[in-house]
Parts: C-alpha cells; sequence; structure tokens
C-alpha cells in the first residue's frame, strides 16, 4: 500500500506527540480519548492543582487554514461539556479547569512541531 498516512494516523500521531510533549514539561496525562456518546476529550491533563481539557489540532498543510482556526464556537462548546461530564463523574466540578489548544504541524526535519496555547478559550466554571 505505502503512501503517505491516512488523515486518522496523522491525527494518532499527533496526539501521541503532545503527549510525549505535555510529560516532558512537566504536565501529567490523566487521560486520552475519553469518549461519550456526544463528542471526545483527545487528552484530559493536570498541570498542577489545574485540570486541563486538551485539545488537539493537527494540520499538514495551511490550505484549510491553521489548527487553531479549526476549534470553532461549536467545538468550544462540545469540549466544555465533555469537561463538564468528565468533572461530574470524578467528583471533580470545583476544581480548577483550564482548556487548552495543541496545534500540530509538520516541521522542516520531518516531524511535528507542537505550539501550545494554554487557556485558547474558557468556561464560566464546569459547575
Amino acid at each position: 500500500m505505502g503512501g503517505s498516512p491516512t488523515r486518522r494516523d496523522f491525527g494518532r500521531e499527533a496526539e501521541e506527540a503532545v503527549a510525549r510533549w505535555v510529560r516532558a514539561r512537566g504536565l501529567e496525562v490523566v487521560a486520552r480519548n475519553w469518549r461519550r456518546r456526544f463528542g471526545e476529550l483527545d487528552l484530559v491533563l493536570r498541570d498542577g492543582a489545574t485540570w486541563v481539557a486538551a485539545e488537539v489540532r493537527a494540520r499538514r498543510t495551511a490550505s484549510a487554514g491553521t489548527p487553531a482556526e479549526s476549534v470553532t464556537a461549536e467545538k468550544r462548546r462540545r469540549l466544555v461539556r465533555l469537561a463538564r461530564a468528565f468533572a461530574a463523574e470524578r467528583g471533580l466540578l470545583e476544581a480548577m479547569w483550564r482548556f487548552d489548544v495543541f496545534c500540530v504541524t509538520p516541521d522542516d526535519a520531518h516531524g511535528l512541531a507542537v505550539e501550545w496555547i494554554p487557556g485558547a478559550f474558557s468556561a464560566d466554571g464546569l459547575g
């Protein structure tokens, strides 16, 4: 078969790259690909006392816009809803939460470059 990786493969590769990247910076990966019928949290992290709902967006080229531009208002609403469900399930509704976006693009060395946007958007509390 050969050829370039599929979109799904590229997305998995990007999520794995981000998981390694955040661990190297001292964040804890608590959950990966946490799913509910209305969506999925790519990563749930702990950054000290703060819980982080992390969205990983990957783009091979800029022709469809930047990875950050792909996090639409509807996507943000869904991520907040998912974070609320995760927090409720784990008794974390009173915890401090942050919504981060990780933008992944190919770099010149045939690897992946990660751009971190901490606090990319907010919710008016999870509870």
